[in-house]
Order: structure tokens, then sequence, then C-alpha cells
């Protein structure tokens, strides 16, 4: 149990410190010497003069409802990335609403936990692995729409070769992919469409839909094109030829993924399997395994297995993931 506090005193530490740290760059972000550099600039460069009112140039998407609550998640790093998680797994929610689902999981967590024989640290450790249910669902949703986009780049990239071709603008090709392409590949282009009616430069929606669809493929297309309106060149022959590179490239990675199916689901095994056969002595026997968190040694038996176990699966996964 010493060791135990020992632990959480630690991380209470650590924790402390790196929130000093991010109030401080925070602070220095928005009212250091360099940020009011670049506010003057832009003040002079917009024709505001002595204003004092911040300029912005970037559309800014809400993060809630409520102006007050949007002010302060706006100034919040954490809440910029998880509206980009937000935007790339194409789901509806704000992040007011993804931090309220994350406090209500931990809620949760705290009423499981609350009344099982472990100890107190065990159990609080426990219920803060609730928080992150959220989390771990928009990112496999983000996951599975990134893999659906993937699969509809070589399809988007010969439909868009094939409309060049047939003489149409680069601006009509993306209302036609809107329009004819399936989902959620053709409300990227749909919404880079409507940007650029409203003004925005193409390169710049483009350069917000690489950012909403982070994939190296969709890249590749992008910079063609823009390499194609600066220079010239035949842009369908190009989308051709990416088209091609794409399909062999998930070919070879479907691949890759049967013949490592084995070695994930050994992986899965093995780093469930300590979790499972807990469980499962819990319930059966808890006097048994009471011994691993009311002795000192079984204490330390316990933070040496977690250890082990947390660079077991860490090797595993870098053995299983075969980037290509």
């Amino acid at each position: 149990m010493n060791f135990l506090f020992y632990g959480f005193a630690v991380f209470l530490f650590a924790a402390v410190i790196l929130g000093i740290e991010g109030v401080y760059l925070w602070w220095i972000s928005t009212h250091g010497a360099a940020a009011q550099r670049i506010a003057r600039r832009l003040q002079i460069m917009s024709g505001t003069g002595g204003r004092s009112e911040r300029i912005s140039i970037l559309k800014q998407r809400r993060y809630s409802k409520r102006d007050s609550v949007d002010r302060i998640l706006h100034q919040w790093s954490l809440a910029h990335r998880i509206d980009q998680l937000l935007v790339q797994a194409g789901g509806k929610w704000s992040v007011d609403q993804f931090f309220l689902a994350s406090l209500a999981s931990l809620a949760m967590g705290l009423a499981l936990v609350l009344h099982w024989p472990l100890p107190l640290g065990m159990r609080l450790a426990l219920a803060l692995g609730f928080i992150v249910i959220p989390y771990v669902l928009a990112r496999r949703a983000r996951v599975r729409r990134l893999v659906r986009i993937e699969q509809q780049l070589p399809e988007a990239a010969d439909f868009i070769a094939r409309a060049l071709r047939a003489g149409h603008s680069f601006t009509n090709v993306l209302q036609i992919v809107g329009n004819e392409l399936s989902e959620p590949l053709s409300g990227e282009f749909r919404i880079a469409r409507e940007e650029i009616n409203y003004g925005v430069p193409m390169s710049e929606a483009l350069h917000a839909m690489a950012d909403r669809i982070p994939l190296t493929d969709l890249r590749y297309l992008i910079i063609a094109v823009l390499i194609q309106r600066e220079s010239g060149g035949n842009l369908a022959e190009i989308l051709g030829n990416i088209s091609q590179i794409i399909r062999g490239r998930l070919k070879l990675a479907a691949q890759v993924r049967v013949l490592s199916a084995e070695g994930r689901m050994s992986a899965w095994i093995l780093g469930l399997l300590p979790f499972a056969v807990g469980l499962t002595t819990l319930v059966l026997n808890p006097q048994y395994i009471s011994l691993l968190w009311t002795d000192p040694i079984g204490t330390r038996m316990l933070w040496a297995a977690a250890i082990m176990l947390v660079a077991g699966i860490a090797w595993m996964r870098k053995i299983i993931h075969i980037h290509i």
C-alpha cells in the first residue's frame, strides 16, 4: 500500500507540473511578445490601425452552443485536438458534449467499482479508465471512416479524370463528384465546393479538405491538382496514374493484413488473457487473489506484472503494425 501511495504521489506531482506548464504555454501563445507582434501585423495589414479587437482570419467552429463556454473552450488546446478528432470521425457531437460524455463515463465507472473488493488506488485507476470510453469510440469511428474514404479514393480519382477528359472544369468536377459518389467522400467534396463558392481560394479549400481527411493518398491527389494549376500539364493522366498507385497500395495492404492476421489475433489473446484470468479469479475466489494487494510482496509483483504487460503490448503492437 505504501508503494501504491508513493506511486500516486508521483503521478499527482507530474500532473501538477504539466498543468502549470500548460497554463504557461497558453499564456505565452496568447499574450506573449510573439503573439502581440503577430496581432499588430494583422492589424496593419487589415487596415484597422490602432483598434484593439482581435482579428480572426480563419473560420472557427463552435465548440458549444453557449457563447461563454465556447470562448473558454477555444482557449484550450485540448479542445482543438478533440474537435479535430470529431471532425475526422464525422461525428455530430460538439466538444462540450464530448467532455460531458467523458464525465458521465467517469461517474458510471465510479459507481461500478465503488464496492469492488479492491484497493482504493486500483479502484480509482479502474474508474479513471472509463473516462476514455468516448475517446476510444471516436478513434474507432475515425479509423473506420478513413478506411472507407481510402477505399473510395481510386474511384474518385478515375471519376475526376473522366470528367476532365469530357471537358468539365475542376470546380464543376468537384460538384459532380459530390453528387455522384457515395458518402463519406462525397460530403467532403461538397464542402470544398461550397467553400470555393463562398470565395475561399481553391488551394485553401483543398488544404482544408486534406486536414479533415489525413490520408497520404488524398494529399498526393491534392498536390497533383495544385501543381497542375501552377505549371500546367495533363491532369487527367496524372490522376489516372495516382489511381493505379492507390489501388496497388491497397492491394498490398490487404495482403499484409491477411499475412499478419495470426499475429494480431495472438496479440489480442495475450493482451486480454491476464485481465480475463484475474477477473475470473476475483469472482470465483476473491480471497485467493486478494494477496496481490494485501501482501507487500504481492503488491510489488502486481506492479512488476503491469509494467511487463505494458511493455509486451507495446512490443507486440510494433511487430504487427506494418506501415506501407
